[in-house]
């Protein structure tokens, strides 16, 4: 499979070490055009209707998000490239989207490229770029939604409607305010790793719950959620917790 790419960054040495190190390690990414120019890039994409675009985020007068505002369907799949940007990492980390943190790792690489390919073999790229482009203009994190592959498809999660993840033999059992289940291949980790910073807490290795349906904590290391939900709060979290609780 042949994959038609289009590079933008505005470092003109970015784009020559980006482009010999996908000569190098992805032989099926064929480079179709590149640019240092944001504006540039946008009318290439409408051009050559690429497959994948390599899109720089930091960039004068228009972001990498800034372009792929500028689509109305935008069906390529993307590779964001930033230095690291804990905002931009978390707004394309909740949407499924790839992306690579300069300097850019050729592991990290190889695994974003074959990533970007199995997504534009499901055709899955629009789905993911319009959440992505929903996502930034939402101000309050709760509203956001997350995207979790699914055996049929891809579900629109909005956040503030998890009530706790369960990790299951390296699976997710992700529970719902309307009752409702959703089985991930994600590891509890990845779960943790997304949602850690925004009023979710670890409180058992299993067990991540969204603090907003807490209802009580007992002493015996349980917690309550909305729903009379019974979670285990393991010992050595306990402390940590009640004082997370109290701030």
């Amino acid at each position: 499979m042949t994959i038609k790419t289009i590079l933008i960054d505005d470092e003109r040495k970015a784009v020559a070490i980006l482009k010999n190190k996908l000569e190098r390690l992805c032989p099926n990414i064929k480079v179709i055009a590149e640019t240092q120019n944001p504006n540039e890039g946008i009318a290439l994409i409408k051009t050559l209707k690429p497959d994948l675009v390599f899109l720089d985020i930091a960039m004068p007068e228009l972001s990498g998000f800034d372009v792929l505002k500028q689509f109305n369907n935008p069906e390529f799949e993307i590779i964001f490239a930033t230095a690291f940007d804990s905002y931009a990492i978390e707004a394309i980390k909740h949407c499924a989207i790839g992306y690579l943190v300069k300097p850019i790792d050729n592991a990290d690489l190889v695994n974003a490229v074959t990533y970007a390919q199995n997504n534009i073999k499901d055709k899955v790229s629009l789905q993911l770029n319009k959440q992505l482009i929903e996502n930034l203009g939402v101000t309050t994190f709760q509203k956001k939604k997350i995207i979790i592959p699914s055996v049929e498809g891809l579900e629109f999660i909005t956040i503030e409607n998890i009530l706790h993840c369960e990790g299951e033999t390296g699976y997710t059992k992700i529970h719902l305010t309307s009752k409702k289940t959703l089985l991930s291949s994600s590891s509890i980790g990845h779960f943790h790793k997304l949602l850690e910073n925004n009023n979710f807490y670890l409180v058992h290795k299993s067990h991540l719950i969204n603090l907003s349906f807490i209802e009580k904590y007992l002493n015996e290391g349980y917690v309550i959620l909305q729903g009379n939900t019974k979670v285990p709060v393991s010992r050595n979290r306990r402390q940590d917790f009640i004082e997370r609780l109290r701030t």
